[in-house]
């Protein structure tokens, strides 16, 4: 019986099919090809479309790329061969009702990672009607946790200094990362000595991230110079505490969302579980949401202006649609 495989639904059912092993694959290729082929074509028109659609729906952004925003000459770093700078996405059109921010720092196990490779998430956050500011800052072994941490909270003053221009809205500021952006978030809003007011951050969001106890971490697996973790951590158990952010929750704590994925490495589920015990003295409410991917496609979700990350986290800002 022949069976059409333009219809989308058979479509999947052979791309699936495609995923089994070769001889499987050679048959069904053959017994298909000119109906594959077609479907395929097909599958190209409709992702030239979405292109061109997401194209036209980023003409009502802009991005404000490369702004400096180090006021200290000890923090201008180079990294890459440049400072640290920071990109800002807004609405192209700036209504007079100011808009929630969102600073999003990156990760990269600290030593890789730079923010024009997130455009997207800037983007796509614009649309959901957020300010978007993404630093860059500089990375091991050119710097260590500390200045890092030092920077990021650099890009929160500027943002409360300068927002207003971009049509955000000083007031209401919320901090997200990734990995180790996620620590890097964390850490600067909650360790005091970055001068960071708790009541100035309105919430962190943090995605899988990473190093929220990096003092059991380390005690257990001591840093190398693999990774470039000596650079980054030392090996002084005080610096170990000092970048953990776990150890400066207190009932002055921003509020939470937490990502976390059922595949992400053990570290990160062992650093998430321990934060959160912690968390639930001050913030009995907040639990993770578990999503079912690893590491990496917890933030490459946020590619897709549909993701339902998005509205989940303009919810958690308030935003009115």
């Amino acid at each position: 019986m022949s069976v059409s495989l333009v219809n989308p639904q058979n479509l999947i059912i052979v791309l699936t099919e495609m995923c089994k092993p070769t001889p499987y694959l050679y048959r069904i290729f053959n017994r298909h090809k000119a109906e594959i082929l077609i479907s395929f074509h097909i599958m190209q028109r409709f992702l030239l479309v979405l292109i061109f659609l997401v194209s036209l729906s980023s003409c009502a952004v802009k991005k404000h790329a490369d702004i400096s925003y180090l006021s200290s000459p000890e923090l201008e770093i180079k990294s890459d061969g440049e400072i640290p700078k920071l990109n800002v996405f807004n609405a192209r059109k700036i209504s007079e009702e100011k808009k929630p921010v969102l600073i999003f720092v990156y990760g990269g196990n600290w030593n890789t990672g730079n923010k024009d490779i997130y455009g997207f998430l800037g983007r796509n956050f614009v649309k959901h009607g957020v300010v978007s500011v993404l630093p860059n800052y500089t990375l091991s072994p050119k710097a260590n946790y500390d200045t890092m941490a030092k920077q990021v909270a650099e890009a929160i003053k500027w943002t409360q200094d300068n927002i207003a221009a971009y049509g955000g809205d000083p007031t209401r500021i919320y901090l997200t990362g990734h990995s180790a952006g996620g620590h890097l978030v964390a850490l600067a809003a909650l360790n005091p000595k970055y001068n960071i007011n708790p009541k100035d951050i309105s919430g962190i969001i943090l995605n899988d991230a990473a190093a929220l106890d990096m003092k059991h971490y380390l005690e257990n697996n001591p840093p190398t110079t693999e990774n470039d973790y000596l650079t980054t951590w030392t090996n002084d158990p005080a610096k170990w505490q000092d970048a953990s952010p776990v150890y400066f929750l207190s009932e002055k704590s921003p509020p939470f969302k937490i990502y976390l994925g059922s595949k992400t490495y053990q570290s990160i589920k062992t650093a998430n579980a321990r934060f959160l015990e912690e968390l639930h003295n001050y913030q009995p409410e907040v639990q993770a949401q578990i999503l079912e991917k690893k590491h990496i496609p917890m933030v490459l979700q946020y590619f897709w202006p549909w993701s339902k990350r998005y509205d989940e986290i303009v919810e958690f800002m308030g935003v009115s649609k």
